[in-house]
């Protein structure tokens, strides 16, 4: 069972609030959100995937939010809405605020910029020389800002987060723990044997509404910037290398892995622990399945997937071994059609 949120909202309430059609008991009152399979009194459910409509009729919820097409399968108190996923994300919200959270600038700060005061500044941060910071950014514990960053207001920059110098942030930007944004990017000539490093020079550029996991890591441009648009959605532990434009509302899972000089267009979409190779487009609402890897552009829209299906090991070797001789296989076809024709042409 999910934790209670602070207060409880009737049906009625909340439809009220968020839109949506009650049908049943409107004065059921609403206090935690919850699966259909763990739900209880107060919780509300949803059903975003019909594998899960069977759950219905077992589930001990109070109330659950239903597409117009699923309206009927569940006799209790419901609301009936066109995208029951994006009506629970709002649900959730108003059930579960964000805490006020801190005011103020702890005594063990070091801030060597002049801030707005309604800036929070935690324990131990440290913002640089020539930061600019919007109205009610909120900086954690520990985070580090350096010189010439800028940051949009309403921002929160959460503990141990680390944001290089120069580097440009939106307003309402989100970076969770242990990110860092701005690091070198990897670059060095070779030498002989020898690898020379080559500065970079260019900084990160972060649009409004864009929301970064923990521990990711955003690489500054070696010449011009590296560029994350506006309202993307970044997970945990994720690399985006130098000089990358990443395009508005793209949303990147758990574990990618993006190399240098890659342009994703908007919306698109990348599954967990998706390997993208360098210098590598891909056309405005692509998306990629977990675990592909992308080695050469795609130009057209469309869902791709280059991941080995999982097999017992010994069959998986099996098939691996065939799938290696595909290309002599492929051109024994071509030379056997060749005499095919040959003796058409003879006969």
């Amino acid at each position: 069972m999910a934790v209670s949120g602070q207060q409880a909202f009737s049906l009625a309430q909340i439809a009220a609030r968020l839109g949506g059609d009650v049908l049943g008991d409107g004065e059921t009152l609403i206090r935690r959100i919850a699966t259909l399979a763990t739900a209880g009194e107060g919780d509300i459910g949803f059903l975003a995937n019909r594998k899960y409509k069977g759950q219905l009729q077992a589930t001990g919820a109070a109330a659950v939010i239903l597409s117009p097409d699923a309206a009927d399968a569940f006799a209790g108190p419901r609301i009936v809405t066109a995208n029951p996923y994006v009506y629970y994300a709002r649900v959730a919200a108003l059930l579960y605020p964000d805490e006020a959270g801190f005011t103020g600038m702890h005594a063990t700060a070091v801030v060597d910029s002049a801030v707005p005061d309604s800036v929070a500044i935690g324990p131990h941060a440290v913002v640089g020389r020539n930061v600019r910071l919007g109205d009610r950014v909120v900086i954690h514990a520990g985070a580090v800002i350096g010189d010439g960053v800028e940051i949009g207001e309403g921002s929160v920059i959460h503990p141990n987060v680390t944001i290089y110098h120069g580097c440009r942030l939106g307003k309402r930007v989100v970076i969770h723990s242990g990110s860092v944004i701005g690091a070198d990017g990897f670059g060095f000539a070779p030498e002989g044997k020898a690898w020379i490093k080559i500065p970079q020079v260019g900084a990160v550029v972060i649009g409004d509404d864009v929301e970064i996991g923990a521990n990711t890591t955003v690489d500054r441009g070696a010449i011009e910037d590296t560029v994350i648009g506006q309202g993307c959605k970044i997970d945990n532990l994720v690399q985006i290398a130098h000089n990358c434009r990443i395009g508005d509302h793209s949303v990147l899972a758990g574990c990618v892995g993006i190399a240098g000089s890659v342009e994703l267009g908007e919306h698109c979409v990348v599954g967990g622990a998706g390997m993208i190779a360098g210098h590598v487009t891909l056309a405005a609402g692509t998306m990629i399945s977990g675990g592909s890897l992308v080695m050469k552009s795609i130009r057209k829209a469309g869902h791709y997937t280059s991941v080995f299906p999982l097999d017992e090991h010994d069959e998986w070797i099996r098939n691996a071994a065939h799938i290696r001789r595909l290309s002599h296989l492929a051109e024994r076809v071509s030379e056997l059609e060749k005499k095919l024709k040959e003796n058409d042409a003879n006969s």
